[in-house]
């Protein structure tokens, strides 16, 4: 037998009938530990994270007692497998029970292509019954490094190929052609179904392969030819226009978006999670089988082009509050660098040409030019012209850039739900908002209206010598009539009202309720950390942004603040108490300074993925407390973006940069009294078990 070099298992990687814990947190920190006690990882605690953030994203658990936690880290050194048998067994989320048999897949962050496949190799044994069945039945570590041995490095004589490829797209009909070849008689065999297949989970490492072979195995057993596309980790080869073109339907099992979808326009499809492939593949082909009997069913889109839309699934497809959560998303993430581009430019132009560069901009844009420079600004720098000039120069490319940010908002919003053929109405809904004073209020509404009738659009079935014209001309069109006459007759003045009334009360606001709007923004801005929560507090705080708004301005630097406050505050944690810290985290904690200087909430997101429960309660705390006085104190920014580094576009910036320190101090001294006093409350590691200081209680 062949080994592999270097070996991804040795018996000091493998623990039989062992109690590893109560928990898959304990599992997967024990076996971890083996991992870096073999010098195959620098730290327990980063691989340990690492793991645990993959398996928040969905359950490791399979089918018949089995589960693969695993992940991609930059604590892992060298590729590793590390395996247990349990007793007794343990929860990993399958719904057939608890798992007896658990391997932890450690690839290195930046692992090569080999190790890749190898690792792939053993998900992919996972599915075959003898394999399993000999896992439960070896008596050594040593017969069980032999096992794994024979599947991730197959000694290349003797050896029949898997019926699944473990490469290139993968294929049922071939195993199965030569046993229906012979049971064929002088009777026309009923025509084969054929069903193309793509599978993907985050990671790209076990479940992607899993659900391919499951599928895979599924169509033997009911006689349907599979062809699937891993779309993971390994090198594949995708499927050919052949494949594509003789499947009658196509089944799209991913938790992220399919690469190349626009292949399949006009299948039959159903889709799902990439679990939903693994616990149930025979439902899912069955699914398919009848979506292309039935003329009615879901096809996906003929206008597909982001590779991201979700078009439904015959019994089974995404929930519509997923859907649009997903979209708000989407509108938030393209819409963010309108927002830094405009706003900056604004905040420079305040620089250059002085805060009276708002009233003067335009006129000096359209009546000057570099060798007719205006009188120089009260407050231009250096009391320029030059400077006056310069300055409104970026005031007026600030302000146009601004000016896209809730048509950009509302098309892309639009664009999640439909594709392209949403982007044009949704900008149409978008200007109206902003022509009619709906604001963002009228871009959210605007944009979602637009997606919704764009993608109600997409499903209809126009004659082939229409077809080419829907997604480019008559969706557009049709969709902006009907979006624009609804916003202008219908909707537009009502969303204008409430608009108008919230900044009314906003500029309405003092002392405690100004303090208590700060706390709500700053606990948004710190629950997660540049998720949905967080992107809504600076959606709110971004587009109602406002030079001549005072209170806007004051919603802006309460939001920023107390958006810098956790990666500061994480920075300076490592520093005072660093053994309290994984090695992984004090490195984290060195970038975290600059990035929490600079407004890049993300750089707490490393800690709070590794320990939940104790970092995020702590800089929520600190972000009220800074939100709170950042509103008390007056301070006023009139850059959505920047931090510490657009002090010039903050008034009152010393009080804004106390509201900073103190917060700061409030959420350093809460994770640091919750990690001592937690981490004495639990109970002492088994020698099999090292202690992962920041692994999610």
């Amino acid at each position: 037998m062949t080994t592999p070099s270097p070996d991804l298992i040795t018996t000091d990687l493998v623990r039989l009938d062992q109690p590893l814990g109560a928990s898959k947190d304990e599992v997967i920190a024990a076996l971890a530990g083996l991992v870096a006690d073999a010098g195959r990882a620098t730290s327990t605690e980063g691989l340990v994270a690492d793991a645990m953030a993959r398996e928040e994203k969905s359950a490791t658990g399979l089918p018949g007692g089995i589960a693969i936690p695993h992940c991609r880290s930059a604590a892992v050194t060298q590729g590793s497998l590390a395996f247990a048998r349990l007793s007794p067994p343990v929860d990993f989320g399958a719904k057939d029970g608890p798992a007896d048999l658990v391997f932890l897949i450690a690839a290195p962050e930046g692992g090569g292509s080999d190790h890749m496949k190898l690792l792939t190799k053993l998900a992919r044994a996972m599915v075959k019954k003898d394999f399993v069945a000999s896992l439960r039945a070896a008596g050594s570590d040593a017969e069980v490094v032999a096992l794994v041995e024979g599947v991730v490095n197959p000694a290349p004589e003797g050896g029949s190929a898997p019926a699944s490829s473990t490469t290139g797209s993968t294929t049922a009909g071939a195993a199965a052609a030569a046993p229906a070849a012979a049971a064929v008689t002088s009777a026309e065999p009923a025509r084969r179904r054929s069903v193309v297949a793509v599978t993907a989970c985050p990671t790209g490492i076990a479940h992607t392969y899993m659900a391919a072979d499951y599928l895979v195995a599924s169509g033997q057993e009911k006689g349907i030819d599979v062809h699937v596309e891993p779309q993971g980790s390994s090198v594949t080869d995708p499927l050919s226009a052949e494949q594509i073109a003789a499947a009658d339907a196509v089944i799209f099992a991913t938790d992220v978006g399919v690469k190349g979808r626009e292949r399949f326009a006009g299948k039959p499809v159903v889709e799902s999670g990439v679990k939903r492939a693994i616990n149930e593949p025979g439902v899912m082909l069955d699914e398919a089988v009848a979506a292309a009997d039935n003329p009615s069913a879901p096809r996906v889109a003929a206008a597909s082009g982001s590779g991201d839309e979700v078009i439904g699934s015959t019994g089974r497809q995404l929930g519509w509050g997923k859907r649009i959560q997903q979209a708000l998303m989407t509108g938030v993430s393209y819409m963010i660098p309108f927002v830094a581009a405009g706003g900056l430019l604004i905040a420079l132009g305040f620089l250059f040409g002085g805060y009276d560069i708002t009233g003067t901009a335009g006129d000096i844009v359209s009546g000057n030019s570099l060798t007719n420079l205006p009188a120089a600004g009260e407050h231009a720098l250096f009391g320029s012209a030059l400077m006056t000039y310069i300055g409104a120069v970026l005031f007026t490319l600030g302000g146009l850039a601004f000016g896209f940010l809730v048509p950009a908002l509302a098309g892309y919003i639009a664009f999640g739900l439909a594709d392209r053929p949403g982007i044009a109405p949704g900008f149409v809904a978008g200007a109206v908002a902003v022509a009619t004073g709906a604001g963002f209020i009228g871009g959210l509404v605007g944009g979602l209206l637009a997606g919704l009738v764009a993608y109600w659009f997409t499903t209809l079935r126009p004659p082939r010598w229409l077809a080419g014209l829907m997604p480019v001309v008559i969706i557009p069109l049709a969709t902006s009539l009907v979006v624009g006459g609804l916003m202008y007759l219908f909707l537009a003045r009502p969303l204008a009202a409430i608009t108008e009334g919230l900044t009314d009360t906003l500029n309405g606001m003092t002392g405690s309720s100004l303090a208590v709007l700060g706390i709500v923004l700053g606990l948004m801005m710190c629950f997660d950390l540049g998720g949905p929560v967080n992107k809504a507090a600076y959606l709110f705080a971004t587009t109602g942004l406002n030079p001549d708004n005072p209170a806007s301005l004051k919603i802006m630097a309460a939001v920023m603040a107390a958006g810098m406050v956790p990666p500061i505050a994480l920075a300076l944690a490592t520093t005072i108490r660093p053994a309290l810290f994984s090695k992984q985290e004090k490195e984290n904690g060195r970038a975290a300074w600059l990035l929490g200087a600079s407004f890049i909430s993300e750089g707490a997101i490393p800690f709070a993925a590794a320990d939940p429960l104790r970092v995020i309660p702590s800089m929520m705390l600190g972000g009220a407390v800074t939100g709170a006085l950042s509103m008390i104190f007056g301070a006023a920014s009139r850059a959505p973006h920047g931090g510490i580094f657009v002090f010039f576009a903050i008034d009152r910036f010393l009080l804004f940069a106390l509201a900073i320190a103190i917060g700061t101090v409030v959420a350093c001294v809460s994770v640091l009294a919750l990690k001592q006093v937690w981490k004495r409350g639990q109970p002492a590691a088994s020698s099999t078990t090292p202690e992962p200081a920041t692994a999610a209680a």
